[in-house]
């Protein structure tokens, strides 16, 4: 699949989700056969009840695979950037730690996102929140943070690169996302769901920080790190006939699972 091909599938897809429409789209509790709320799934990812409740109804889906927000240390008066901020949820969280001193931009390239972003934002009563399309622009902020989007795209060291030009100095970038630890089966990595599920675009893991370490950021960590369940995506009707076509067994699977990680990273540029 082609660069340009993967931006349209996912731009398609997460378009659905942005509609809220059920049939195979994203990595969403609206798709795939899941059965688990947004709120559910959120809390599974690192969110607190508290942190869900404070956002406009309809930020969450429930995409996320971790909670940037929570390892970004923001502070009153800071200038955050969103990576694929989808229906705003953490860039409304950034914004109320932030505060009406600081500016919370949003980034993504699914118009209906972006449509429901703002609405959002409308509906919060949020003026320090701007969802933009498309890639990032020319502006200096303090910190990046984005949720489980980065490993969408075709090209990964461009993202990092492109980061780092518009950190202001002394500024971090805050990940989580998902990686792996060995290579994934081609059933998983040449399927179009398991790219839109967040699992077939995910690098492995010295590869992914190879990447934020030649864009520039020093003083990388791993946060935290945990296996990223695929019930999401092994429940999807087109995946569970690929797994009864392969002959897929449920310990070969509990075996590939082990190799998923949700990471949260952090880095500084110096």
């Amino acid at each position: 699949m082609t660069g340009k091909g993967i931006k349209n599938l996912v731009r398609e897809n997460y378009g659905k989700v942005a509609r809220q429409e059920k049939n195979k789209c994203g990595c969403s509790p609206c798709c795939c056969g899941a059965t688990q709320s947004a709120e559910e799934l959120s809390m599974k990812a690192g969110y607190s009840g508290d942190e869900i409740s404070e956002v406009p109804e309809g930020a969450n889906l429930g995409l996320g695979c971790g909670n940037p927000v929570a390892i970004a240390s923001l502070k009153e008066g800071e200038t955050v950037l969103d990576l694929g901020s989808g229906p705003g949820f953490d860039c409304f969280l950034a914004a109320n730690r932030v505060g009406k001193s600081g500016r919370v931009i949003g980034v993504d390239m699914t118009p209906d996102m972006l449509k429901r972003a703002r609405k959002n934002a409308e509906n919060g009563g949020y003026t320090n929140v701007e969802s933009r399309q498309g890639e990032i622009e020319d502006c200096s902020v303090d910190v990046i943070i984005s949720n489980c989007v980065i490993n969408l795209s075709p090209d990964k060291q461009a993202v990092f690169n492109e980061a780092f030009r518009v950190l202001s100095p002394g500024g971090r970038i805050n990940v989580s996302d998902i990686v792996v630890t060995e290579r994934l089966p081609d059933f998983i990595s040449e399927s179009g769901t398991g790219y839109t599920g967040c699992i077939a675009g995910a690098l492995q893991k010295d590869e992914y920080l190879g990447c934020i370490e030649k864009a520039g950021f020093r003083d990388i960590e791993i946060v935290s790190e945990a296996i990223f369940p695929l019930d999401q995506f092994t429940s999807d009707p087109v995946v569970q006939d690929i797994l009864k076509d392969e002959g897929i067994t449920k310990e070969r699977l509990a075996e590939i699972e082990k190799t998923v990680l949700s990471v949260k990273v952090r880095a500084y540029k110096k």
